[in-house]
Protein backbone atom coordinates (compact mmCIF):
# COMPACT_ATOMS: atom_id res chain seq x y z
CA UNK A 1 0.00 0.00 0.00
CA UNK A 2 2.49 2.41 1.38
CA UNK A 3 4.87 1.74 -2.35
CA UNK A 4 1.22 2.32 -4.13
CA UNK A 5 0.48 5.78 -2.45
CA UNK A 6 4.39 6.26 -3.19
CA UNK A 7 3.72 6.06 -7.32
CA UNK A 8 0.84 7.74 -7.00
CA UNK A 9 2.37 10.68 -5.17
CA UNK A 10 5.35 10.56 -7.58
CA UNK A 11 2.89 10.99 -10.71
CA UNK A 12 0.99 13.44 -9.08
CA UNK A 13 4.12 16.13 -8.26
CA UNK A 14 5.64 15.36 -12.33
CA UNK A 15 2.14 15.20 -14.19
CA UNK A 16 2.48 18.62 -15.27
CA UNK A 17 6.18 18.37 -16.20
CA UNK A 18 5.58 15.09 -17.59
CA UNK A 19 2.72 16.98 -19.90
CA UNK A 20 5.03 20.07 -20.80
CA UNK A 21 7.50 18.16 -21.98
CA UNK A 22 5.58 16.29 -24.09
CA UNK A 23 3.56 19.22 -25.36
CA UNK A 24 7.46 20.46 -26.14
CA UNK A 25 8.32 17.58 -28.09
CA UNK A 26 5.46 17.72 -30.13
CA UNK A 27 6.37 21.40 -31.02
CA UNK A 28 9.96 20.65 -31.59
CA UNK A 29 9.47 17.26 -33.57
CA UNK A 30 8.60 19.19 -36.95
CA UNK A 31 12.04 21.33 -36.26
CA UNK A 32 14.17 18.10 -35.76
CA UNK A 33 12.61 16.71 -39.00
CA UNK A 34 13.89 19.74 -40.83
CA UNK A 35 17.62 20.12 -39.18
CA UNK A 36 17.40 16.45 -40.37
CA UNK A 37 16.72 16.60 -43.77
CA UNK A 38 18.89 19.47 -44.16
CA UNK A 39 21.50 16.21 -44.39
CA UNK A 40 19.39 14.27 -46.19
CA UNK A 41 20.85 12.47 -50.14
CA UNK A 42 17.03 11.78 -51.43
CA UNK A 43 17.06 9.28 -54.18
CA UNK A 44 14.94 11.00 -56.21
CA UNK A 45 13.23 14.63 -56.79
CA UNK A 46 10.01 13.54 -55.41
CA UNK A 47 11.00 11.42 -52.60
CA UNK A 48 10.78 12.96 -49.00
CA UNK A 49 12.54 9.89 -47.33
CA UNK A 50 16.10 10.56 -45.74
CA UNK A 51 18.03 8.11 -47.79
CA UNK A 52 21.32 9.18 -47.29
CA UNK A 53 23.65 11.68 -45.40
CA UNK A 54 25.82 14.16 -47.27
CA UNK A 55 26.73 17.82 -46.28
CA UNK A 56 26.53 19.16 -50.01
CA UNK A 57 23.74 20.39 -49.01
CA UNK A 58 24.90 22.51 -46.67
CA UNK A 59 28.14 23.01 -48.90
CA UNK A 60 26.14 24.43 -51.59
CA UNK A 61 22.90 26.25 -50.29
CA UNK A 62 21.65 28.29 -52.69
CA UNK A 63 21.78 24.77 -55.68
CA UNK A 64 20.73 25.45 -58.67
CA UNK A 65 17.12 26.23 -57.89
CA UNK A 66 17.34 29.69 -57.88
CA UNK A 67 16.72 29.92 -54.24
CA UNK A 68 18.65 32.48 -52.95
CA UNK A 69 17.59 35.09 -55.20
CA UNK A 70 13.64 34.69 -53.77
CA UNK A 71 15.38 34.53 -50.16
CA UNK A 72 17.41 37.81 -50.26
CA UNK A 73 14.19 39.12 -51.80
CA UNK A 74 12.22 37.93 -48.61
CA UNK A 75 14.88 39.24 -46.39
CA UNK A 76 14.84 42.35 -47.94
CA UNK A 77 11.01 43.14 -47.67
CA UNK A 78 11.23 42.07 -44.18
CA UNK A 79 13.79 44.54 -42.95
CA UNK A 80 11.91 47.18 -44.75
CA UNK A 81 8.63 46.42 -43.89
CA UNK A 82 10.06 45.81 -40.44
CA UNK A 83 11.74 49.17 -39.73
CA UNK A 84 8.53 51.01 -41.17
CA UNK A 85 6.00 48.68 -39.21
CA UNK A 86 7.82 49.11 -35.73
CA UNK A 87 8.64 53.08 -36.12
CA UNK A 88 4.37 53.64 -37.23
CA UNK A 89 3.41 51.15 -34.48
CA UNK A 90 5.51 52.70 -32.09
CA UNK A 91 4.58 56.20 -32.26
CA UNK A 92 0.45 54.56 -32.82
CA UNK A 93 1.10 53.23 -29.41
CA UNK A 94 2.63 55.95 -27.42
CA UNK A 95 -0.19 58.20 -29.11
CA UNK A 96 -3.27 55.91 -27.94
CA UNK A 97 -1.42 55.03 -24.71
CA UNK A 98 -0.67 58.25 -23.04
CA UNK A 99 -3.14 60.66 -25.56
CA UNK A 100 -6.80 61.09 -25.39
CA UNK A 101 -8.05 62.62 -28.88
CA UNK A 102 -11.56 61.79 -30.51
CA UNK A 103 -11.66 58.62 -32.24
CA UNK A 104 -9.70 56.97 -30.07
CA UNK A 105 -11.75 54.13 -29.75
CA UNK A 106 -12.36 53.74 -33.10
CA UNK A 107 -8.72 53.66 -33.48
CA UNK A 108 -8.03 50.50 -31.08
CA UNK A 109 -10.78 48.75 -33.44
CA UNK A 110 -9.35 49.46 -36.65
CA UNK A 111 -5.89 48.12 -35.35
CA UNK A 112 -7.33 44.96 -34.60
CA UNK A 113 -9.18 44.54 -37.88
CA UNK A 114 -6.08 43.38 -39.99
CA UNK A 115 -5.68 40.49 -37.16
CA UNK A 116 -8.72 39.56 -37.03
CA UNK A 117 -9.72 39.11 -40.80
CA UNK A 118 -8.54 36.24 -42.74
CA UNK A 119 -5.81 36.82 -45.28
CA UNK A 120 -7.62 35.98 -48.41
CA UNK A 121 -9.24 39.18 -47.33
CA UNK A 122 -6.80 41.37 -46.96
CA UNK A 123 -4.45 40.11 -49.79
CA UNK A 124 -7.53 40.38 -52.32
CA UNK A 125 -8.65 44.03 -50.65
CA UNK A 126 -4.38 44.96 -51.23
CA UNK A 127 -4.99 43.77 -54.49
CA UNK A 128 -8.75 45.40 -55.65
CA UNK A 129 -6.58 48.52 -54.21
CA UNK A 130 -3.42 48.66 -56.36
CA UNK A 131 -5.31 47.69 -59.29
CA UNK A 132 -8.01 50.39 -58.60
CA UNK A 133 -5.02 53.09 -58.08
CA UNK A 134 -3.52 52.58 -61.31
CA UNK A 135 -0.94 49.93 -60.09
CA UNK A 136 -2.04 46.47 -62.16
CA UNK A 137 1.38 45.96 -64.37
CA UNK A 138 3.27 47.17 -61.56
CA UNK A 139 2.52 44.45 -59.06
CA UNK A 140 5.90 43.40 -57.61
CA UNK A 141 8.48 44.42 -54.74
CA UNK A 142 6.93 47.40 -53.43
CA UNK A 143 3.04 46.67 -53.38
CA UNK A 144 4.41 43.34 -51.40
CA UNK A 145 6.34 45.92 -48.98
CA UNK A 146 3.28 48.46 -48.77
CA UNK A 147 1.62 45.10 -47.90
CA UNK A 148 3.73 43.46 -45.38
CA UNK A 149 3.59 46.76 -43.25
CA UNK A 150 0.37 46.97 -43.38
CA UNK A 151 -0.83 43.72 -41.63
CA UNK A 152 2.41 43.82 -39.65
CA UNK A 153 1.51 47.48 -37.98
CA UNK A 154 -0.99 46.20 -36.18
CA UNK A 155 1.05 43.10 -34.45
CA UNK A 156 3.47 45.89 -33.59
CA UNK A 157 1.07 48.21 -32.01
CA UNK A 158 -0.78 45.99 -30.11
CA UNK A 159 2.86 44.18 -28.60
CA UNK A 160 3.54 48.01 -27.92
CA UNK A 161 0.82 48.74 -26.37
CA UNK A 162 0.99 45.68 -23.96
CA UNK A 163 4.67 47.36 -22.96
CA UNK A 164 3.31 50.44 -21.98
CA UNK A 165 0.08 49.59 -20.00
CA UNK A 166 2.88 48.19 -17.48
CA UNK A 167 4.89 51.45 -17.41
CA UNK A 168 4.65 53.43 -14.46
CA UNK A 169 3.32 56.89 -15.87
CA UNK A 170 4.86 58.02 -12.43
CA UNK A 171 8.86 57.59 -13.78
CA UNK A 172 8.50 59.89 -16.55
CA UNK A 173 7.20 62.52 -14.28
CA UNK A 174 9.62 61.73 -11.59
CA UNK A 175 12.16 62.63 -14.76
CA UNK A 176 10.28 65.77 -15.59
CA UNK A 177 10.32 66.98 -11.89
CA UNK A 178 13.81 67.07 -12.28
CA UNK A 179 14.47 68.92 -15.14
CA UNK A 180 14.11 66.55 -18.06
CA UNK A 181 12.36 68.00 -20.97
CA UNK A 182 10.16 65.87 -22.89
CA UNK A 183 12.46 64.65 -25.21
CA UNK A 184 15.18 63.60 -22.57
CA UNK A 185 11.89 62.06 -20.75
CA UNK A 186 11.74 59.69 -23.91
CA UNK A 187 14.94 58.55 -24.75
CA UNK A 188 16.36 58.20 -21.02
CA UNK A 189 13.69 57.00 -19.64
CA UNK A 190 10.10 55.90 -22.05
CA UNK A 191 12.15 54.56 -24.60
CA UNK A 192 14.68 52.24 -22.34
CA UNK A 193 11.95 50.75 -20.85
CA UNK A 194 10.04 50.29 -23.84
CA UNK A 195 12.25 49.07 -25.86
CA UNK A 196 12.13 44.96 -24.79
CA UNK A 197 8.80 45.80 -26.33
CA UNK A 198 9.71 47.01 -29.36
CA UNK A 199 11.89 44.51 -29.85
CA UNK A 200 9.71 41.65 -29.33
CA UNK A 201 7.51 43.87 -31.93
CA UNK A 202 10.14 44.70 -35.16
CA UNK A 203 11.34 40.22 -34.52
CA UNK A 204 7.29 39.23 -34.69
CA UNK A 205 7.44 41.68 -37.45
CA UNK A 206 9.85 40.24 -39.54
CA UNK A 207 8.87 36.94 -38.79
CA UNK A 208 5.32 37.52 -40.38
CA UNK A 209 6.46 39.30 -42.91
CA UNK A 210 9.32 36.42 -44.12
CA UNK A 211 6.71 33.59 -43.46
CA UNK A 212 3.75 35.42 -45.37
CA UNK A 213 2.42 33.69 -48.62
CA UNK A 214 -0.99 34.32 -48.86
CA UNK A 215 -1.14 38.29 -48.99
CA UNK A 216 2.37 37.72 -50.93
CA UNK A 217 1.21 35.63 -53.52
CA UNK A 218 -1.74 38.05 -54.51
CA UNK A 219 0.47 40.98 -54.86
CA UNK A 220 3.18 39.78 -55.88
CA UNK A 221 3.04 40.56 -59.91
CA UNK A 222 6.31 38.58 -61.46
CA UNK A 223 8.15 38.89 -58.11
CA UNK A 224 9.09 35.51 -55.97
CA UNK A 225 9.42 35.48 -52.00
CA UNK A 226 11.03 32.15 -50.65
CA UNK A 227 7.37 31.01 -49.36
CA UNK A 228 6.27 31.24 -52.99
CA UNK A 229 9.37 29.77 -54.34
CA UNK A 230 9.16 26.83 -51.59
CA UNK A 231 5.32 26.31 -52.94
CA UNK A 232 6.49 26.38 -56.70
CA UNK A 233 9.39 24.05 -55.81
CA UNK A 234 6.77 21.65 -54.10
CA UNK A 235 5.09 20.91 -57.32
CA UNK A 236 8.44 19.77 -58.87
CA UNK A 237 10.45 17.86 -55.39
CA UNK A 238 11.31 20.29 -52.52
CA UNK A 239 14.91 20.54 -52.91
CA UNK A 240 16.37 20.05 -49.64
CA UNK A 241 18.19 23.07 -49.41
CA UNK A 242 15.16 24.49 -48.29
CA UNK A 243 15.57 22.16 -45.11
CA UNK A 244 19.17 24.58 -44.80
CA UNK A 245 17.31 27.67 -44.82
CA UNK A 246 14.70 26.66 -42.07
CA UNK A 247 17.60 25.49 -39.94
CA UNK A 248 19.70 28.43 -40.29
CA UNK A 249 16.65 30.82 -39.53
CA UNK A 250 15.85 28.42 -36.72
CA UNK A 251 19.13 28.89 -35.14
CA UNK A 252 19.23 32.64 -35.89
CA UNK A 253 15.91 32.97 -33.78
CA UNK A 254 17.33 30.54 -30.61
CA UNK A 255 20.60 32.61 -30.56
CA UNK A 256 18.31 35.95 -30.47
CA UNK A 257 16.28 34.39 -27.69
CA UNK A 258 19.29 32.85 -25.63
CA UNK A 259 21.09 36.25 -26.38
CA UNK A 260 18.12 38.28 -24.65
CA UNK A 261 17.63 35.79 -21.86
CA UNK A 262 21.37 36.03 -21.11
CA UNK A 263 21.63 40.02 -21.45
CA UNK A 264 18.80 40.36 -18.94
CA UNK A 265 20.15 37.86 -16.11
CA UNK A 266 23.01 40.37 -16.30
CA UNK A 267 20.90 43.33 -15.72
CA UNK A 268 21.56 44.73 -12.30
CA UNK A 269 18.57 44.81 -10.49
Amino acid sequence: MTSVRGVRRWVGNHLVLGAALLVLLYMITPVLVVILMSFNDPAGRLGYDFDGFTLDNWANPCGPYQLCSSLVTSVEIGVLATVLATALGTLMAFAMIRHRFTGRSAANVFVFLPMASPEIVLGSSLLALFVNAGFAGQLGFWTIFVAHVMFCLSFVVVTVKARLHGLDPALEQAAMDLYANPWQTFWRVSFPLVFPGILAAALLSFSLSFDDFIITNLNAGQTVTFPMFVWGAAQRGVPMQVNVVGTVMFLVALGLVLASGTFRRRQPG
